[in-house]
């Protein structure tokens, strides 16, 4: 075989590497939001769902380190939320942030055209739109198998680098998530309990101004 053929032959050999390799990261592509797709599908199907979780910020540049649990009540596109000692109720027209150590409560107008207002539907759907998918490894933790999905900012603007989604195989259930930022900090929530078609009382999602007696009352808007 003369050195042209080798040439071409190797030149053949990396363009079928190529081509195969771009093929099954679309496969991989195709597959891991087809497991997004499933978990958005399961959560919408419920009445309600009920998590604690354990949310850390790591960022070794600052030299700083957060660790906090904390729950969320979800039910339609209402929710009660719990962290870091503060408590932000949305009763669908108004978000509610109670500060009990500053014994102040802050109320809002909702908007739904600002895309940065969360809202349930964003917190456990919020993967929908806006990222390249690709797979990423599977690790079994306590005999579950947990299968993680990176997620890719399409935006340049984006702070993030990259989002690690962990699914739980059996249950389709978010597990963790784990946010990369560009300046390395590193944010995870880990779901310590999934709970779903809760009975929750009529007033979960209310706020009650009578609770707070002393509480200095902020109106935003």
């Amino acid at each position: 075989m003369n050195k042209i053929n080798i040439k071409m032959t190797r030149f053949l050999q990396v363009a079928i590497a190529l081509l195969i390799g771009f093929s099954l990261q679309a496969q991989d592509a195709k597959k891991a939001k087809e497991l997004l797709d499933e978990v958005s599908a399961k959560v919408k199907s419920y009445n309600n769902i009920v998590i604690d979780f354990k949310y850390s910020l790591h960022n070794p540049k600052e030299n700083i380190n957060q660790e906090s649990k904390g729950n969320v009540a979800l039910q339609g596109n209402l929710y009660n939320l719990n962290l870091m000692g503060v408590t932000k109720i949305f009763d669908g027209k108004k978000v509610y942030t109670i500060v009990p150590e500053d014994e102040e409560i802050t109320v809002a107008n909702f908007d739904p055209k600002d895309e940065n207002a969360i809202t349930p539907n964003k917190m456990l759907t919020f993967f929908n739109s806006g990222y390249k998918y690709a797979w990423d490894i599977l690790q079994n933790v306590k005999g579950r198998k947990i299968q993680y999905v990176k997620l890719t900012p399409n935006s340049s603007k984006d702070q993030r680098k990259e989002i690690l989604v962990g699914i739980d195989v059996q249950t389709k259930h978010i597990y963790t998530v784990i946010e990369v930022g560009k300046n390395g900090t590193k944010t995870t929530l880990t779901v310590n309990s999934f709970k779903t078609n809760q009975p929750l009382s009529k007033n979960h999602f209310t706020f009650t101004k009578s609770k707070y007696p002393n509480y200095y009352i902020n109106k935003l808007d």
